[in-house]
């Protein structure tokens, strides 16, 4: 029987042992802190988690132009807020660490590491084993950056893994990067009723992003009361007492009584023997892989943060899978990053799939393009939603979909359509076609789609 030894518990880890399991390999996964990794237990079910009770709260604030009378005064417990996050990001890992064991995958609590190809050490609480394995996938996982000049204590400079120790609703929380991460806790905290600043060194939030889409974000943070301060970049942060002080390059200063430090990601690579084993990294200390996971070394592979690859759970659990399919002889079909559907929990979300404006734009390419505002739609009116889009690529003489944006509340769920469209490589008016039900948000897409449509 074939082994396989996975170093790290998240998507790409998890997934990739289901898979074996089922594709008859004994699987021995090594996980150091819990199964489900940072995903489930300190970055996406916990933020998710809390953004569902800042949503909520948003769309308590706007219940009086639905003719609800509310109190005046609707707050969140974030003592209360913050266990529940943990008691579930517990739970869910919990869960999969059942199914694993169910599946007849052994789960081992250590450090793991590639002493040689086809050989992985463990240390454990109870000492070392040594494990050796027919193939091996890596699934680390990666941390967050941080600054020398800006150290987080835990308590009031704070990562986006250190703020679910939090008791209370910062008075003013300084938010430091514009990227994902830091535009989603921006969003959530502002909905949870906190003073929010949000310092991006760019010229505008969310600058990997659509302009459309970001440009709106923009527009609605600064509505509800945040502070936005554009080409700013920071210095340092340092803490006196209960108040933070972030210091900008410019010589300007904001004080606060907290400041979360989303500065991206660093891989979890090193000490694991990757370069002593011949595995190549790349500058920044992230895996190289190719399109089916493997790295360098025959038989090693690697899904996940990691890598690099377009850092998202369901890029690392669809690597992770690849890479057990390719290693174990069953059909293989190449990550495709143009088919990648992703999701910004801000409130309006952001969603988007297939090929960008910018990369139509860099390409050259002939596309037709459309765009929808949802304050029209009839199902958004009942709603009292003002903000949001649905915004469609098609190239131009075969109508195909190659790409979408759509921002508004459950985007994340309004994208699947759009996604099934670039994936299926269907036209417009195979969209357009689809019937949806009335009214709906949904509708948004066949009308967007409808608008596309090019007589021959």
């Amino acid at each position: 029987m074939t082994h396989v030894a996975i170093i790290g518990g998240g998507p790409g880890g998890y997934e990739a042992a289901l898979v074996a399991r089922r594709l008859g390999a004994e699987v021995t996964l090594v996980e150091r802190e819990g199964v489900g990794g940072s995903t489930v237990l300190t970055d996406c079910v916990p933020s998710k988690t809390l953004i569902a009770t800042s949503d909520l709260l948003t769309e308590v604030g706007s219940a009086a132009e639905l003719g609800v009378q509310m109190p005046s005064t609707v707050r969140a417990d974030l003592a209360s807020v913050n266990a529940r996050v943990l008691r579930l990001a517990a739970a869910q890992s919990h869960d999969i660490e059942e199914r694993l064991v169910s599946a007849g995958c052994r789960v081992v609590r250590g450090e793991g590491r590639i002493d040689a190809p086809g050989r992985v050490i463990v240390r454990t609480a109870e000492g070392e084993e040594t494990l050796d394995a027919d193939g091996i996938l890596l699934a680390t996982g990666a941390h967050p950056r941080v600054s020398e000049d800006a150290r987080p204590d835990g308590e009031r400079i704070l990562t986006w893994e250190q703020v679910y120790g939090l008791h209370d609703i910062p008075e003013h929380m300084i938010v430091v990067g514009s990227g994902v991460t830091g535009a989603e806790f921006a969003s959530a905290y502002t909905g949870l009723g906190a003073q929010v600043t949000l310092v991006s060194s760019r010229d505008r939030v969310l600058p990997g992003e659509d302009p459309d889409a970001a440009n709106l974000i923009e527009n609605v943070f600064t509505r509800r009361g945040m502070t936005v301060m554009g080409n700013s970049r920071m210095a340092s942060v340092a803490r006196d007492g209960d108040r933070v002080t972030v210091t900008l390059t410019d010589g300007r200063t904001v004080e606060g009584s907290h400041c979360l430090l989303a500065l991206g990601s660093i891989p979890n690579t090193a000490g694991l023997g990757l370069e002593e084993a011949g595995v190549t990294l790349d500058d920044g200390g992230f895996v190289v892989v190719d399109k089916v996971s493997r790295t360098s070394v025959p038989g090693v592979y690697a899904a996940g943060d990691c890598t690099g690859v377009l850092m998202l759970a369901s890029v690392a659990a669809q690597q992770g899978r690849i890479a057990m399919a390719h290693l174990l002889g069953d059909t293989v079909n190449p990550l495709r990053l143009a088919h990648v559907s992703s999701n910004i929990f801000t409130s309006p979300e952001i969603a988007t799939v297939g090929i960008s404006q910018k990369q139509i734009e860099e390409r050259g390419m002939l596309v037709d393009t459309t765009i929808l505002p949802l304050a029209a739609n009839p199902r958004a009116k009942m709603q009292g939603v003002h903000d949001g889009f649905v915004k469609l690529f098609a190239r131009q003489g075969t109508g195909t979909v190659v790409g979408g944006v759509v921002v508004g509340p459950r985007a994340s769920e309004l994208i699947h359509p759009v996604s099934l469209a670039v994936s299926a490589q269907l036209t417009a008016d195979h969209v357009a076609e689809a019937f949806t039900v009335y009214p709906s948000m949904s509708g948004s897409v066949a009308e967007a789609a409808r608008r596309l449509h090019r007589l021959l």
